[in-house]
């Protein structure tokens, strides 16, 4: 188990909403905007980020509420139980609190807690987009790789806005504070494009060995950028001018893209229907989820939303199997329960307007 309490108070569309999983697999039913992808959403805040809508904090306070938000979990690992809740208080409705075992923490912090991916239907355009979200989606997968990431994204990004703001004074910037910030931006951005080209590699192998038929085969690579802490403390150096010109940083991780090609068809995925790159997501997911399982060394979080309306009997037999062989905690929603026959034990939860109840479980899936 990982999330064994998850409590949602003034959350969306849940006044006061209580789960307590206790199967590996939870699965949410209802109709399209009962507030199931909330409940994800919920999850999702138990990582660092703006969760897996990217949205504003002050739009996941409920209407009608008084303004501010509490989610609240309990995280299991081993034999070790930790508290850790995120939300808004109403006079400061776009600053987010995070608190571990009561103690005021940073949202970083939450990344050493849980190993948390998603797959949602906002996510169907992922490769006909720029490359800023394909760059996110890399950042959430390395992420629940390695803890030490969201530090690093964040010390690179101050020094480049530090960096940026320094360049567009009219005065020439000090020299010496100038190399300082392009220290910083070497050191932790090297530290990025290491983490980002290591899971590439690990996912990589692990597509290749997990291989099947029913699902696509994707090929990952990186491009961008590419280079070591030298490499990016040079490029920073010598386009100064080019960089104070542009009003932004034009070299450096910060540019890389995630490029992914369907290998059975040896065709990019943005050239792909929207069903293949749908599956070759799901392909990407499943393969991260079985390279954090065996090593993670914390508790692995799997949030599939709507995903097997997509998939026909076959195919969510066999992404059932697949999930369950991860060991990882896994919630997935979906309109129907009938989508979920076969799959075995589970929590299965009704979800309506807000309200969450148990939900009866269907004869063929025991």
């Amino acid at each position: 188990m990982a999330i064994t309490r998850l409590a949602l108070t003034d959350f969306r569309n849940h006044a006061d909403a209580l789960i307590v999983p206790h199967e590996q697999i939870i699965v949410l039913t209802g109709e399209n905007g009962a507030g199931k992808t909330n409940i994800l959403e919920a999850v999702s805040l138990m990582a660092p980020g703006r969760g897996l809508r990217g949205a504003a904090l002050r739009d996941m306070a409920r209407q009608g509420g008084p303004g501010g938000f509490a989610v609240a979990a309990r995280i299991a690992d081993g034999g070790l139980e930790t508290q850790a809740g995120t939300g808004t208080e109403p006079a400061s409705p776009d600053r987010r609190q995070v608190r571990i075992d009561g103690r005021t923490a940073s949202a970083s912090a939450l990344s050493a807690l849980l190993a948390i991916s998603w797959l949602t239907p906002a996510m169907d355009r992922l490769f006909l987009e720029s490359p800023s979200g394909r760059r996110r989606f890399l950042d959430r997968l390395t992420l629940a790789r390695d803890p030490l990431h969201a530090g690093h994204s964040l010390r690179y990004e101050a020094a480049m806005r530090a960096r940026n703001a320094l360049l567009s004074e009219e005065a020439p910037p000090d020299p010496a504070w100038l190399r300082a910030l392009e220290d910083q931006m070497a050191e932790h951005g090297a530290a990025l494009h290491a983490a980002r080209s290591a899971l590439i590699a690990e996912l990589e192998t692990q597509i290749t060995r997990t291989v099947q038929p029913l699902f696509a085969q994707p090929g990952l690579s990186l491009a961008g950028w590419d280079g070591d802490e030298d490499a990016l403390r040079e490029a920073l150096a010598t386009g100064r001018s080019r960089d104070k010109a542009a009003g932004r940083t034009l070299s450096g991780p910060h540019r890389a893209d995630l490029l992914v090609r369907h290998l059975g068809k040896d065709q990019d995925a943005a050239l792909c229907s929207t069903g293949e790159q749908k599956a070759l997501l799901l392909s990407i997911i499943l393969a991260h989820a079985e390279l954090c399982g065996p090593t993670r060394g914390r508790p692995l979080v799997i949030l599939l939303d709507e995903v097997a309306a997509h998939l026909d009997p076959l195919r969510r037999g066999a992404l059932f199997e697949r999930l369950r062989a991860t060991g990882g905690q896994v919630w997935m929603t979906g309109t129907e329960s009938s989508l979920f026959e076969g799959l075995g034990a589970a929590t299965r939860l009704r979800v309506d307007q807000g309200h969450v109840t148990p939900s009866e479980t269907p004869a063929s899936a025991s």
